[in-house]
């Protein structure tokens, strides 16, 4: 009987686990679709007018965080440098950029725990690490490509990602669609194209673009609010789950060795298309202790290489040895940041675990840390150095 009561209460923390994280999916899908109402273009205009490879970096980085998806810049770009509108030098430090933009979710997501300071700890630990790896790589390989562009005329990068892409070139391109985005876009499309506008348009005489914009707020709004209330309960079931073994499927077997973890990260990030949810997803199994610090750090290098698949993709339907070339060079990327600091990822993570223990002791330093990394100083140094 005692065996029965806790095989049923397993799954009902199950169940109850996967319907707040359907929850927790729509709210990531709610973020993107309200920021492009009121950032895309915004995004779109950003990247057209680089020229500086710090600009264009830090263009890379602000048009990210305003898309809420690495996928959605670096496909924009591809599809840009296709059409002539920016060339391969210049895009390629916008990729890098992209790389560290696509942390910001992880950053938000360990936000929702801010109110638990021992949870917070491990939260905001696991999501900055992802941050820390990026900025490090850039560090790394920005001066490196910018010092092999002045001696050979192409950047490293460029040089390896055109000898991909020449083999490439001709093969067309291949349609993927993601299983998350099937799943969740009947709510989607119910909310954001009729529950939202419904709402919002009495308040409006004509409809103009004042009514989008309107709905991007309110739906920004709903899903930050989803998001908070998904992960309480997301993270509370998990534990009732854990109870039951579930600790076993993550700690004894996904999570097992490093290349286990590497390879999941990078298949799941491949399926879904989006390395948003796929280390976001990770940051409350971290809060809840069932994984570590140094268990998710391979799952979010296979995440970084998982996420270049979209562009790649897009490159390919393009026909543009150029855009190909770009996209390649976004793999390339990562393959190269991964090789540096994986068997260096004592200092990521101790960066990571250092600023999570400052930022739990004044938990106001990490929303700081979110606004002035992400927006303020993107934002002041592409102002000033364009």
């Amino acid at each position: 009987m005692e065996n029965n009561r806790s095989r049923y209460k397993f799954l009902w923390n199950i169940l109850l686990f996967i319907a707040f994280l359907y929850l927790f999916f729509v709210s990531i899908e709610l973020i993107g679709k309200a920021f492009k109402g009121f950032g895309g273009g915004f995004a779109e205009g950003l990247i057209a007018t680089t020229s500086n490879p710090i600009v264009g970096l830090f263009i890379g980085v602000l048009a990210t965080t305003i898309a809420q998806s690495s996928s959605l810049t670096t496909s924009v770009l591809v599809g840009m440098v296709a059409a002539g509108t920016i060339t391969v030098p210049n895009a390629i430090p916008v990729i890098m950029g992209a790389n560290i933009g696509t942390t910001v979710t992880n950053t938000i997501v360990a936000m929702a725990h801010i109110t638990r300071k021992q949870e917070f700890k491990k939260a905001f630990s696991g999501a900055i690490v992802h941050d820390f790896f990026n900025l490090l790589t850039v560090a790394t390989l920005l001066p490196l490509h910018l010092l092999t562009q002045l001696i050979f005329g192409r950047g490293f990068l460029e040089i390896m990602a055109t000898g991909l892409a020449r083999v490439f070139t001709g093969v067309g391109g291949a349609k993927f669609s993601s299983p998350l985005k099937m799943v969740t876009k009947p709510v989607i499309k119910l909310l954001y194209e009729r529950l939202f506008p419904a709402l919002v348009r009495p308040f409006f005489v004509q409809q103009t673009d004042d009514v989008k914009r309107a709905v991007a707020i309110v739906t920004l709004i709903f899903a930050i609010l989803l998001l908070f209330l998904a992960l309480k309960y997301m993270t509370k079931f998990m534990r009732s789950a854990i109870a039951t073994k579930m600790e076993n499927l993550f700690d004894g077997y996904l999570f097992k060795t490093a290349i286990r973890s590497f390879v999941i990260g990078a298949i799941f990030t491949t399926i879904v298309q989006s390395s948003s949810v796929t280390t976001s997803l990770a940051v409350p199994l971290v809060a809840a202790g069932i994984l570590t610090i140094e268990q998710i750090f391979p799952y979010v290098l296979g995440a970084n290489l998982g996420t270049t698949i979209t562009a790649m993709l897009a490159a390919l339907a393009t026909g543009s040895e150029f855009a190909i070339t770009v996209a390649f060079a976004h793999l390339c990327f990562n393959i190269c940041g991964t090789a540096i600091w994986y068997p260096l990822k004592k200092l990521p993570i101790k960066m990571a675990l250092k600023m999570a223990e400052i930022c739990t002791e004044s938990r106001k330093l990490a929303l700081a840390y979110l606004i002035v990394v992400f927006y303020i100083v993107p934002g002041l140094l592409i102002l000033i150095m364009r």
